[in-house]
């Protein structure tokens, strides 16, 4: 349950941009993250959106542009551990460190109840291994680990840049629920993934970034209903199919030999063409509109390619400003086999 008081502040990110030397991470870029809401921050490798999150944490300095948290770049604020938690990192853990023991330091550091700590580790699932040293943690029990970090402030804000990394199907499912019940709670909440289909069960809003800049923002519903309608036709005969339809559907994408699809369109459009011209297929389907075709649609090929995100020299590579919250929402038990 949600201990500090007041609502949980916004996210603004304003006309943001960032080079390194003569590459451009992030380009004129702006969206806002609302409060009690999961906004999902999706884009491909290299889209610019690590260094965004960087920036917003105050670990990168912005070339021009801002990205404020409530109003406030995050060095401005004055306890920031009590108000934005934040995952960046789940391998930036001392290995013969004990897991409490990390969480103790954080707290002692933040000036934090020290009693949030065997909380927050209840609350993702690693009481029982509270006691055992990190550098014998799998990947998805480090990841555990830092969602504690970022929990243990009772955080108004929480950045997260792929928290699923590691998890079991039983412990991501988990992790859904545990973001709604603190979106749920007034929270402000922005996950960055790659995980399309896990990210539509769970995120309210989602911001599409591209080789910098901003593809697409607002609610998931609405942006599913504004792509356009795709069918899939799957024809021995596709290259004469896709010369007889390209004037007038120029979207068309090659899926496999025999298969397309034809951005655009629907059966009814497509049919009187085929009966026309005697085609001989063998699938005439419509395409979900779902976030995997909309990020496709915004993202793939002559859309906004692969974008360079480096990290400059001297960048700290762990989670900036990790914050306590203990919700009391049951973790699923253990799902992996913890270390000897």
């Amino acid at each position: 349950m949600r201990t500090s008081g007041g609502g949980a502040p916004g996210i603004e990110v304003a006309g943001l941009s960032k080079r390194f030397g003569s590459v451009r991470a992030v380009n004129d870029l702006s969206f806002s993250v609302a409060p009690g809401r999961i906004t999902g921050f999706l884009g491909p490798n290299g889209a610019g959106k690590t260094t965004t999150l960087r920036i917003l944490l105050g670990l990168v300095d912005a070339s021009s542009g801002t990205a404020t948290i409530g109003g406030r770049r995050y060095r401005k604020i004055p306890r920031p551990l009590h108000e934005v938690g934040a995952l960046l990192e789940s391998t930036s853990f001392h290995p013969a460190r004990r897991a409490r023991d990390h969480l103790r330091m954080v707290a002692r550091a933040g000036r934090i109840d020290r009693a949030r700590v065997g909380a927050v580790l209840e609350v993702v699932g690693l009481g029982v291994v509270a006691k055992r040293r990190v550098g014998g943690f799998s990947m998805g029990m480090r990841q555990r680990l830092g969602l504690a970090t970022a929990l243990l402030g009772d955080p108004g804000v929480l950045i997260l840049d792929e928290p699923a990394n590691g998890l079991d199907p039983q412990g991501i499912a988990w992790l859904r629920e545990l973001l709604r019940y603190l979106a749920n709670e007034g929270r402000t909440v922005l996950v960055s993934s790659h995980l399309l289909a896990e990210m539509a069960q769970t995120i309210d809003d989602v911001v599409i970034i591209s080789e910098g800049q901003l593809r697409a923002s607002g609610p998931l519903s609405t942006l599913t209903r504004q792509v356009r309608s795709s069918v899939r036709v799957r024809t021995p005969d596709a290259d004469r199919l896709t010369e007889l339809l390209r004037p007038r559907f120029p979207a068309i994408r090659r899926l496999a030999a025999e298969l397309i699809a034809v951005d655009g369109a629907t059966p009814e459009q497509i049919g009187p063409v085929l009966a026309e011209h005697r085609n001989l297929i063998h699938e005439l389907v419509t395409e979900s509109t779902d976030l995997e075709s909309v990020f496709l649609s915004l993202t793939g090929p002559g859309r906004g390619g692969i974008a360079a995100d480096p990290t400059p020299p001297g960048t700290a590579p762990g989670p900036a400003g990790p914050a306590v919250v203990a919700p009391p929402v049951p973790a699923t038990g253990w799902t992996e086999s913890p270390p000897p």
